[in-house]
């Protein structure tokens, strides 16, 4: 398999996601990875940032030194407020939620099905600690929910697969997944694909994954 390829690192996959997110759009960014998205937001573009702790209208993470931890995110990061921005309570952020009010969530997951089921909240491991948070809610809840993740694990196993084997976060609900080396669909039939990285082939990333993936 060719190896002339680069993976994306995390700043530039926050970009590629930042890119396809609509002007006006309500956007919930999950803990880990989709925070970066934040800060890849283009110029001019209106995007609503929410956090299920009770904040609408987030802004990037603050310069070194401006940091105030009475205004941090869902993962207790240190964020800013834009113009306009509310805090809330924890339960009105989920009735948010719930209620379909959010366009698109930006998720991390362990495992998607090539259907787009979701397994991000524990690997069933007896060591592991599962922590579900608000991802069931935001996963059935969005109108859109988007899978920001490396496409291998450590051990180099897909973690797109035909059918996840880890405890199930939602069914059905993934419509694309941002990894490093390339952007797909998500779709009743299977993986349709929309991007690759320079020098990864179609049939190289097929190899990859372990599964078939219609040409975009």
């Amino acid at each position: 398999m060719s190896t002339n390829y680069t993976r994306r690192t995390k700043d530039e996959l926050a970009k590629r996601v930042a890119q396809d997110i609509f002007d006006g759009a309500v956007v919930n960014l999950g803990i880990g990875q989709p925070t970066l998205v934040a800060n890849h937001l283009p110029a001019g573009r209106e995007v609503i940032l929410h956090s299920e702790n009770g904040i609408l209208g987030m802004g990037p993470a603050p310069a070194e030194g401006q940091e105030d931890y009475d205004l941090i995110n869902a993962g207790k990061q240190p964020v800013t407020l834009l113009p306009g921005g509310a805090f809330f309570h924890h339960a009105d952020s989920f009735a948010m939620m719930r209620g379909g009010h959010l366009d698109i969530c930006v998720l991390g997951a362990f495992q998607v099905s090539a259907t787009g089921d979701l397994a991000n909240w524990h690997t069933g491991e007896k060591d592991a600690i599962p922590a579900v948070g608000g991802a069931m809610d935001l996963a059935i809840g969005a109108k859109q929910t988007w899978v920001m993740m490396d496409l291998l694990t450590k051990k180099g196993e897909s973690k797109l697969v035909e059918q996840c084997t880890y405890p199930l976060t939602g069914i059905g609900c993934v419509k694309r997944v941002y990894s490093d080396v390339a952007t797909l669909e998500c779709t009743p039939q299977g993986l349709k694909l929309i991007d690759l990285v320079d020098g990864l082939t179609h049939a190289e990333l097929e190899k990859l994954v372990g599964l078939p993936i219609a040409a975009a």
